[in-house]
C-alpha cells in the first residue's frame, strides 16, 4: 500500500491518527463524532451520535424512521440487524395487488405511502449498540442533533442537489398522509439551496423525547402513539403492537476469504452475500495481472457481479422464508462452477427492478472498538410520510418486497423485506483491518467488490481505492461506467457485448467511507463523490 500514490484526481488524501478516527459523507456529522471521541467517548458512542445527527443533517437519505445495520469489532466481530418488519395487518392496497396476481400482473410494491412502510428500526439499533458498548449517557449523544434541528445548519452542496432533484417526485404525491412531509421538507414549495440554513423543530422535539427516554418512547411511548394515531387517520396499518414487538437482532456475520483478506458482511435479509459471492467467483481469476483500468479487469468483475446478483435476487429474503442457505450460496465449489460460465463475451442478466436509493454510511474507530454502520430511508426521503409535529420521515423499505407469490421475498405480514443497505468489515488472518461501506441501493455490493479489488489486487491506499472510477451493473445487459473511466474501457466492454452507458453524474456510483488500521495507526478515507470528511485524532 502506497500512502503517497493517488493515481486518480482527488480532493483528498488519507487522514491518519492513533487515538481514533471517524468518517461520514457529511462534514458536520464527522465533527460530531470527533467531538465525542475527544470528549472521552468511544467509537460506538461516536457512531451512534453521528447516526443520530445524520437524520437531521442528511434527510435526503435517512431519518428517524429509517432502518440500520452495523458491524462492530471489540476483539471479535458482531453483527446487528436493525431492520423492521411489515405490519401484522397488511395494507389493503398490498392485499389487492397480491390477489390480482402480483408480479404476474405487472404489479410492483408501491414506493410511496403507507403500503411501503415497515416498522422503523434505526432507533432500536442505536439503543442496542449503546446499551452494549456505550460509555456516555444516551442524552449526550442526542444533543448535537437536537441543536442542529433547533438552530438549523447550512445545507451542504451534495445534499442540496439531491434535495432539489427530489422535489418533483414528492411534491406530486396526493393525499392527507403526504401533507406534513411537504410542509417540513419543501416549505414554500421548494427545496433549500446549498448554504441555506434549514431547521426542523418537530425533529428536535422528537429527539428530545428520545434523549429523555433512551429511545424507548419511539416504540412504547408518546412517539409510538403519534405514529400510530397518524396511521389510523390516514389509512395506515402500523399498530402499537407492531412497534412494541420490534427489536434489533444480534446476528452472526458472514464472510469469505479473498486472497489474503477476509471480507465480512451481514447475513440476509440484506444483500451483503452478493458481494461475497462475486468475490468468490473473482478469486479464481488473476485480476491483478491486468491494469486496474483495463477492459479485461472490468469485464471479469462485471460478469462475476451479474452472476452473484442473479442468485441474490432470486433467493435473498427474510431468513425464515429463504429456500436456499447462505452456506450454499457461499460454497467455493459452487463459485467455481459459476466461474466457468464467464468467457470473453457478456452474459445476459435478468432485470433487478431495484430503484436507486438514499442511504448514509459511517465508520468510527478507536483503540479497541471499530464500527461499520449504515442507515437508510431506502428511496431518498422514504415513503413521503412525515408524522405531524415530529419530523419523523418514515422509510419505504416495504417497497423492497416482491409480489410474486412463490418468491421467498413475497410480501407477508410480520416479515422483513429484501434490504439493500450493507455495512462491511475487513480482517487479515483474524486481525482487524477495519470498516468500509458505500451508499447506493444495488450499487452497494458492487462498490464493496470494487473497493476490495482495488485494495487487494491493486495495492491501493484507502483514498485511492475510493477515488477510482466505477462501473455499475444495471438491468439486463446494461453496464454504466463513470465518466472518469478511460474511454478505451467503455469501448472495449461494448466490443464484448455489454450495453454501456457513460454517466456524467456520479450519483449512481455511491458514496463510500473507509477506516483501516495499520499497526497502531488508523487511516481514514472519504471519497470525493460526496461532501464527506474524515477526522482522525
Amino acid at each position: 500500500m502506497n500512502l503517497t500514490q493517488y493515481p486518480y484526481a482527488s480532493r483528498r488524501s488519507v487522514v491518519m491518527g492513533r487515538r481514533g478516527a471517524v468518517a461520514t459523507a457529511q462534514p458536520l456529522a464527522a465533527v460530531v463524532g470527533a467531538n465525542v471521541l475527544a470528549g472521552g467517548g468511544n467509537a460506538v458512542d461516536a457512531a451512534v451520535a453521528m447516526a443520530i445527527a445524520l437524520t437531521v443533517l442528511e434527510p435526503t437519505a435517512n431519518g428517524l424512521g429509517s432502518d440500520a445495520f452495523a458491524l462492530v469489532w471489540d476483539g471479535r466481530l458482531h453483527g446487528l440487524n436493525g431492520s423492521g418488519r411489515s405490519p401484522q395487518v397488511l395494507h389493503p392496497d398490498v392485499l389487492t395487488a397480491l390477489e390480482s396476481g402480483g408480479a404476474a400482473a405487472g404489479n410492483q410494491m408501491p414506493l410511496y405511502g403507507w403500503p411501503a412502510v415497515t416498522a422503523p428500526g434505526a432507533v432500536s439499533a442505536w439503543q442496542a449498540l449503546w446499551k452494549r458498548w456505550g460509555s456516555l449517557p444516551f442524552h449526550q449523544l442526542c444533543e448535537p442533533a437536537i441543536r442542529y434541528a433547533q438552530e438549523g445548519f447550512p445545507v451542504s452542496p451534495q445534499v442540496a442537489r439531491l434535495w432539489g432533484a427530489e422535489r418533483s417526485h414528492y411534491m406530486g404525491l396526493q393525499g392527507p398522509e403526504f401533507r406534513a412531509f411537504r410542509e417540513v421538507f419543501f416549505a414554500g414549495g421548494r427545496a433549500p439551496k446549498a448554504g441555506e440554513v434549514w431547521s426542523s423543530l418537530g425533529h428536535a422535539r422528537t429527539l428530545q423525547s428520545l434523549a429523555e427516554t433512551e429511545g424507548e418512547s419511539f416504540y412504547r411511548g408518546e412517539i409510538a402513539e403519534a405514529i400510530v394515531d397518524f396511521a389510523t387517520v390516514t389509512g395506515g396499518t402500523v399498530s402499537l403492537a407492531d412497534l412494541d414487538a420490534h427489536k434489533a437482532d444480534w446476528v452472526e456475520p458472514i464472510g469469505t476469504r479473498y486472497r489474503d483478506v477476509e471480507v465480512w458482511e451481514l447475513p440476509p435479509n440484506g444483500q451483503g452475500v452478493t458481494a461475497l459471492m462475486a468475490l468468490n467467483i473473482l478469486e479464481g481469476f488473476e485480476v491483478g495481472r491486468w491494469p486496474r483500468d483495463s477492459v479485461e479487469s472490468v469485464h471479469l468483475q462485471v460478469e462475476a457481479m451479474k452472476l452473484a446478483f442473479a442468485d441474490a435476487y432470486r433467493h435473498v429474503a427474510d431468513p425464515v422464508a429463504m429456500q436456499v442457505g447462505v452456506e450454499q450460496m457461499l460454497d467455493k465449489g459452487y463459485a467455481a462452477r459459476r466461474r466457468g460460465l464467464i468467457g470473453d463475451r457478456a452474459i445476459q442478466m435478468a432485470a433487478s427492478g431495484l430503484p436507486q436509493g438514499g442511504t448514509v454510511y459511517l465508520a468510527a474507530a478507536d483503540g479497541e472498538l471499530m464500527v461499520s454502520l449504515i442507515q437508510s430511508n431506502f428511496r431518498n426521503f422514504g415513503s413521503g410520510i412525515v408524522v405531524p409535529d415530529t419530523g419523523i420521515s418514515l422509510q419505504n423499505r416495504g417497497s423492497g418486497f416482491s409480489l410474486e407469490p412463490t418468491h421467498p421475498n413475497c410480501v407477508a405480514a410480520g416479515k422483513r423485506p429484501f434490504h439493500t443497505i450493507i455495512p462491511s468489515f475487513l480482517t487479515r488472518d483474524g486481525v482487524p483491518m477495519g470498516p468500509m461501506g458505500l451508499m447506493g441501493a444495488h450499487m452497494q455490493p458492487q462498490g464493496h467488490v470494487q473497493m476490495v479489488v482495488n485494495l487487494v489486487d491493486y495495492g491501493m491506499n484507502p483514498q485511492a481505492a475510493l477515488d477510482a472510477p466505477r462501473w455499475c451493473v444495471e438491468r439486463g445487459n446494461q453496464v454504466s461506467v463513470e465518466q472518469l473511466m478511460p474511454a478505451h474501457v467503455a469501448l472495449g466492454l461494448e466490443d464484448r457485448g455489454h450495453a454501456v452507458t457513460v454517466e456524467a453524474s456520479s450519483v449512481l456510483f455511491g458514496k463510500g467511507q473507509m477506516i483501516l488500521r495499520d499497526g497502531s495507526v488508523l487511516m481514514g478515507a472519504s471519497e470525493p463523490r460526496g461532501d464527506g470528511m474524515v477526522i482522525a485524532l
